[in-house]
């Protein structure tokens, strides 16, 4: 493939994902949080058996689309559902867990995709089409593999309750109050119920109005801003195509995809810590610390790959410490608050639809990344890239700075009312 060819490769997936953000929000506002999350499981079962069985690079494509599909779904109903079941004190920790879940589904896929190569080096097998799947066309067992945490993913759907604050815009206090009380207990649940009856009869009655009213448009604009201009500080680029930026710096295959295993590793790790210091030290805070950091080591990747065009000759292992760090420094902050913050900021009533815009808006700037990376590569090269990820970091905290709230230990309903000035 060439490089737009590998970039449309790539970012076929996140069209899917577009599509779905595009519907998942208000589909979930209509139907509930558990149907829309079943559709997605669904989507993810389904595109991983078809990549597997492709016969061609349209087919392949094809599925890539409908798996990304049940990614833009997830990716939206997830962290929602998650921080309308979760008591304040925990919220920020409880909707990280869905950060954290991607960056281990990360590396687990580098493992894998690591031993699928190695293992296709030496295995041999009667039956054709499994010495295709395995040997001869690896890829689509690194594809395949998909199907088992999919179907877990199903299967665990089945265990869950539907969104209690969901079950309430739809009058049905009674099943809201039942879930409430199993998670929280009598006095709380009850606590929790009369808030939130509150808050839903003082709301306007159309949905998308709200989102139009100053204090809540000003917090679209937060949230779609935060959402594009992360992906265009670099961390997706360094996901996807961490291979070929180690193949850049003079590692074979098999090495490169080693390297990027421990940077999936650091990735899950660095998560775990920003997990606990987002109830800790406040959103705000670790989004100064931790872009302050991608911003020095975003440089020092840049002056790396320059250095060593101009013929210095600098060891792998220099920028893999500095991705690492770069990584470390992501995973803290942009990774972990974005989707709290997006969960957060919105009233009950539209928190789906609104976070559908958001969320929108953070797969358009995915696909983009996604699609462009390899051009970037090779037109700007790789030090320009970088670079350029370190000068997208300033609105980014301009932006926090001026107009994100501290949101830290609020109810959702106090957040709301903060933001709206009652």
């Amino acid at each position: 493939m060439d490089d737009l060819q590998t970039g449309w490769y790539v970012g076929c997936a996140l069209i899917g994902s577009i599509i779905g953000v595009a519907f998942a929000g208000k589909l979930s506002d209509l139907l509930g949080r558990k149907p829309v999350l079943f559709f997605a499981a669904i989507l993810f079962t389904s595109s991983a058996v078809g990549c597997m069985l492709s016969n061609s690079v349209n087919e392949l494509v094809i599925y890539r689309i409908i798996g990304g599909i049940g990614i833009g779904v997830a990716s939206i109903i997830s962290p929602l559902y998650i921080s309308e079941i979760s008591i304040p004190r925990y919220r920020g920790r409880l909707v990280v867990l869905y950060q954290l879940a991607i960056t281990i589904g990360i590396v687990v896929s580098y493992f894998m995709n690591s031993f699928v190569l190695k293992y296709s080096l030496s295995a041999s097998f009667e039956q054709l089409w499994l010495s295709t799947i395995f040997v001869s066309e690896y890829w689509r067992a690194m594809l395949g593999l998909e199907t088992i945490p999919a179907f877990l993913f199903l299967v665990m759907l089945f265990f869950i309750p539907e969104s209690p604050r969901w079950q309430m815009t739809k009058q049905k206090e009674e099943k809201a109050l039942d879930v409430m009380r199993r998670m929280f207990g009598v006095e709380a649940a009850k606590a929790q119920i009369t808030e939130i009856r509150e808050l839903i009869r003082t709301e306007e009655k159309s949905d998308w109005r709200l989102l139009l009213q100053p204090g809540f448009r000003t917090v679209l604009f937060v949230g779609v801003s935060l959402a594009i201009l992360g992906q265009f500080m670099g961390v997706n680029a360094v996901l996807y195509y961490g291979p070929v930026l180690f193949e850049e710096a003079g590692l074979a295959q098999s090495n490169s995809l080693d390297f990027q295993i421990i940077v999936g590793l650091v990735n899950v790790f660095s998560t775990i810590l920003g997990m606990w210091l987002i109830d800790q030290i406040g959103r705000k805070k670790l989004v100064y610390t931790g872009v302050s950091g991608m911003i020095v080591t975003l440089i020092l990747i840049g002056l790396y790959f320059l250095l060593n065009k101009e013929g210095s000759s600098f060891a792998p292992e220099i920028l893999l410490g500095l991705i690492m760090a770069y990584i470390f420094c992501c995973a803290i902050s942009i990774c972990t608050v974005i989707f709290v913050l997006l969960s957060e900021m919105y009233p009950v009533k539209v928190r789906g639809a609104a976070m559908s815009i958001a969320g929108f808006s953070l797969w358009i700037g995915t696909y983009l990344i996604g699609q462009l990376t390899p051009w970037l590569l090779t037109n700007l090269a790789p030090y320009g890239v970088f670079w350029l990820f370190g000068v997208m970091c300033i609105p980014y905290l301009f932006i926090t700075w001026k107009w994100v709230p501290e949101t830290t230990g609020r109810s959702l309903e106090e957040i709301e009312q903060m933001i709206t000035g009652k």
